[in-house]
């Protein structure tokens, strides 16, 4: 192996120091050296070298372009948000809280490719092998025949990942995972990077997919170097409370498939299983209509979901409150001022609450409309009918503009049984839809007038 040593980088101007330093001695920046390494001997392998092979010089016009092959998980909820399965040689960086579920369902995910036929290793750098038996084993996976490696060196996973050559390995965590090349600590900024950069090119130039799981910092970012998440080619989230039954797993990169996708599942005694009605889960089960409870449809990925929004507004006094789950506060600030200039309706003397039913979390502008209803139907002690769906974006003026995909919605609500609804004048079908009454609106005061017209 060629003799390395750490060198230190300047962010600022690119400068070199063979130590470490509180001042760059180029540019005078502090705080901008980072630990990397480099080759000291001459005449060896570049470490920077590319992690596809070198190509011609080609118009764009004359490169043969077909589809990736796609091989299933075995979890369809899983092959959804993946964008239809795994892909040879690529490379997915998995988040989420401690204790959410990403190690059950990669485990999960092994075994089931491995009784596919494929060859797959679990590399574990925060459990001992036995550790890893026994989750399997609670899981209900007590045959199971996947490879196991506890390591967290950098050159000894690389040097199983090429005698093993399995199809699909998987990495957990890349923050445990060190190499000899640096003196920094596993976990800092180097140490991730560099592992991760040399994952990436293993995984390209073997043709293996290589699943790395990442920590997440109190916000619930990926911890690490941000460039983690630029390296790699897919990026997964897993959300959701750990007090609760449902996890969701959704894509916010994706090279080869959709991004904003979801996948839905339910944490059980034999792991995760994926739900096949995820409606189901952001809809309370009032046995009556109730003040303040209207349901929209938002679109997640290329799944329509029918979320109810929740609305209680009581008396305040001189400073009400205004708070948001779910949703983006500012932006109830704001259609709080439209409902009272255009539609008459005040509360700036009320405390002013909104709840996305199940832990989701909507940030689509579509949800506008449900949420002007529900705060009205709360202030006014009214419930909406029974089976009433409303979506729409609302603007300054008072207008209600249409949603993307607005008869996919309307179709979603119609086969869950939902028979009335209220939407843009722009999303209204050109044809009668079967047992559902279509109400299209230009205008906010509009869609209240017809809301007070039922009582």
């Amino acid at each position: 192996m060629a003799k390395e040593k750490s060198i230190f980088t300047c962010n600022e101007c690119g400068g070199t120091s063979p130590k470490w330093l509180g001042k760059c001695p180029s540019c005078a920046a502090w705080n901008t050296l980072v630990e990397s390494s480099a080759v000291a001997e001459s005449g060896v392998r570049n470490r920077f070298a590319s992690l596809a092979g070198t190509a011609e010089v080609a118009v764009l016009a004359d490169i043969e372009a077909s589809d990736v092959d796609r091989t299933p998980t075995g979890h369809s909820e899983l092959d959804r948000v993946l964008g239809g399965g795994i892909v040879q040689g690529g490379v997915v960086l998995i988040g989420g809280d401690p204790g959410i579920g990403k190690s059950t369902l990669l485990l999960q995910a092994l075994d089931s490719l491995q009784r596919a036929g494929k060859k797959t290793l679990y590399v574990t750098g925060e459990e001992s092998g036995a550790q890893v038996a026994l989750r399997s084993r609670r899981l209900g996976l007590d045959r199971s025949q996947v490879s196991v490696l506890a390591e967290i060196q950098l050159e000894k996973i690389l040097g199983a990942l090429g005698a093993q050559q399995p199809d699909v390995a998987v990495i957990d965590s890349i923050q445990t995972v060190y190499s000899d090349q640096l003196t920094s600590a596993p976990g800092s900024v180097a140490q991730v990077r560099e592992c991760a950069a040399h994952l990436t090119r293993a995984a390209k130039s073997a043709g293996v997919c290589i699943v790395l799981v990442g920590h997440v910092t109190k916000e619930g970012a990926l911890a690490g170097p941000r460039v983690l998440e630029h390296m790699v080619d897919t990026v997964l989230y897993f959300e959701g409370d750990t007090h609760s039954q449902f996890r969701l797993v959704r894509a916010i990169k994706n090279r080869f498939g959709a991004v904003n996708e979801i996948g839905v599942f339910a944490m059980t005694e034999k792991g995760l299983k994926g739900v096949s009605n995820p409606s189901a889960i952001f809809l309370s089960q009032h046995a009556e209509p109730v003040p303040g409870s209207c349901v929209m449809v938002t679109l997640e990925g290329t799944r329509p979901l029918l979320v109810e929004i929740q609305a209680l507004v009581d008396s305040g006094g001189p400073s009400p409150r205004r708070l948001s789950v779910g949703l983006d506060r500012d932006r109830l600030a704001m259609l709080l001022a439209v409902l009272h200039r255009h539609a008459g309706v005040a509360c700036m003397d009320q405390d002013v609450f909104i709840n996305a039913v199940g832990g989701v979390r909507i940030g689509e502008p579509a949800a506008d409309l449900a949420v002007m209803l529900a705060i009205s139907s709360s202030l006014r002690g009214k419930p909406l009918p029974k089976g009433f769906i409303a979506f729409g974006e609302v603007g300054l003026a008072g207008e209600v503009r249409p949603a993307p995909r607005g008869q996919e919605r309307l179709r979603e609500a119609a086969k869950l049984g939902f028979t009335q609804a209220i939407v843009p004048k722009a999303n209204a079908p050109k044809k009668p839809m079967d047992g559902m009454a279509v109400h299209a609106v230009e205008r906010v005061e509009e869609a209240l007038q017809i809301v007070r017209s039922w009582g």
